[in-house]
């Protein structure tokens, strides 16, 4: 690739970051114009789209199969029977609906994805806003923002996590042993923050009516097998992998998908076309144009330069590293989607450690998983700072896209300006929690 074409990459990867700052097209759009245009200027050929399945695919898998599973849910009307029974908890208080939308979140994150999580709980958290009276903007994106954290309580809440997991051979249990206490950290940091990014919902009162009976489900059967699946996908997240076929994540996702609407298709409850249309389409495309933007990068060969560099500058101060990564990480994820930016910093990062002669050359490849301790911390900082740093923005992680157009669906309007508002200080506050628990794990390990 000539010098010219790097610099003509690196200027449509950042129009296409500014277009969508300034909200001057759909960034779904501006992201396919993207690819259009580095298709179009000879960056990327054919032979590239064949590599980016290879990164991206597991990540999307997750969301797809998570997303046809919390759509079945929606339709047993199981989160229905529980929003008059969690508006009852609140006991009208915006402060209590608040603590409680954290702990919500949080628990249902630590086993199914985060823009899963957002698509389940929307419904919940915006009848309930609206009851309260309260606009149901600020309460969504704390959904997305607290989803993305809690992401981090196990490989599987997280796609931006679970690339990093999976890039180093990481089980399911070791994350829990090594990683889960950090996402437990990351969610506690918000709470302090609330009254202040959202002191009118903090601060409203609203006198509940005379409790009413919850709906009915009408279809107990349909929602009990609804349930068996969500269970039988928890059941495999945790124990996928010591089963002598090995089940990896994303193809317990699309397992999970697969008996979901076999149960729609068989329920007679909608038809498998609906099903499948209620499916974020355009979040999977926006991610995967994004992906194939950063496919850009790596054929420059300017990650393998980078690795060059944290050797020439850092040697083997690994913990120096960690902490450079996270934030460094953390700001490119806050402006571009977490997942590609993940997936390049993983190829930069084994490359580093290569040059620095900390593990053999086998190390690129996929299969290697007998990585030192000392070097653990700096993919842990990975994790933090993609996952943390994707609150920052609107397009920084697939739950905020995902709320912002579930917002955008009910009629309220989220621009990058007032997702930054909430997102930004909440990032910087975690960010710094993730840099101590790194240096905690460093001296653990010693």
């Amino acid at each position: 690739m000539s010098d010219f074409q790097v610099y003509l990459m690196i200027g449509i990867f950042a129009a296409v970051i500014l277009v969508i700052a300034f909200d001057l097209v759909d960034m779904a759009v501006a992201a396919l114009l993207g690819v259009a245009a580095m298709i179009a200027t000879g960056i990327l050929n054919d032979r590239d789209f064949l590599v980016v399945p290879a990164t991206a695919g597991g990540a999307i898998s997750l969301l797809f199969g998570g997303m046809v599973v919390a759509h079945v849910l929606e339709k047993s009307g199981i989160f229905e029977r529980l929003g008059a029974p969690f508006l009852r908890f609140t006991g009208g208080s915006g402060k209590r609906f608040l603590l409680l939308l954290v702990l919500a979140v949080a628990a249902v994150c630590a086993f199914l994805p985060n823009a899963t999580t957002v698509i389940l709980l929307a419904p919940l958290i915006i009848r309930t806003s609206k009851a309260l009276g309260v606009g149901y903007v600020g309460p969504m994106v704390l959904t997305a923002i607290v989803s993305n954290a809690a992401g981090l309580l196990t490989l599987v809440g997280d796609p931006a996590t679970f690339i990093v997991g999976s890039a180093i051979g990481m089980t399911f249990t070791q994350y829990l042993k090594q990683v889960s206490f950090g996402g437990v950290l990351a969610v506690l940091v918000i709470v302090p923050l609330l009254p202040w990014l959202m002191p009118e919902v903090w601060s409203a009162h609203r006198a509940l009516p005379a409790a009413n009976s919850a709906p009915r489900i009408t279809r107990p059967w349909f929602a009990a097998l609804a349930l068996c699946i969500l269970a039988f996908m928890v059941l495999m997240f945790l124990f996928g992998d010591a089963l002598p076929v090995r089940i990896v994540p994303p193809s317990v996702a699309i397992l999970a998908a697969a008996l979901a609407l076999l149960v729609i298709y068989g329920a007679r409850v909608e038809s498998v076309d609906d099903a499948l249309r209620a499916v974020d389409w355009k979040t999977l495309l926006f991610l995967g144009a994004i992906m194939c933007l950063m496919q850009g990068f790596t054929k420059t060969g300017l990650l393998q330069g980078l690795s060059l560099k944290l050797y020439g500058w850092f040697g083997t101060e690994f913990t120096l590293v960690a902490l450079v990564i996270l934030a460094g990480v953390g700001v490119l994820s806050s402006v571009l989607a977490n997942i590609p930016v993940v997936a390049a910093s993983v190829v930069m990062i084994k490359g580093y450690l290569v040059a620095a002669e900390a593990v053999p050359e086998v190390a690129l490849s996929g299969e290697f998983s007998d990585w030192p301790a000392a070097v653990l911390p700096v993919f842990v900082a990975m994790m933090f700072g993609g996952t943390l740093g994707g609150n920052a923005t609107m397009i920084g992680a697939s739950a905020n896209i995902v709320s912002v157009g579930i917002c955008a669906r009910e009629g309220e309007r989220v621009t990058f300006v007032r997702f930054l508002r909430y997102g930004l200080p909440i990032t910087l506050a975690q960010l710094a929690v993730g840099a101590l628990y790194v240096l905690a794990l460093v001296w653990l390990l010693k």
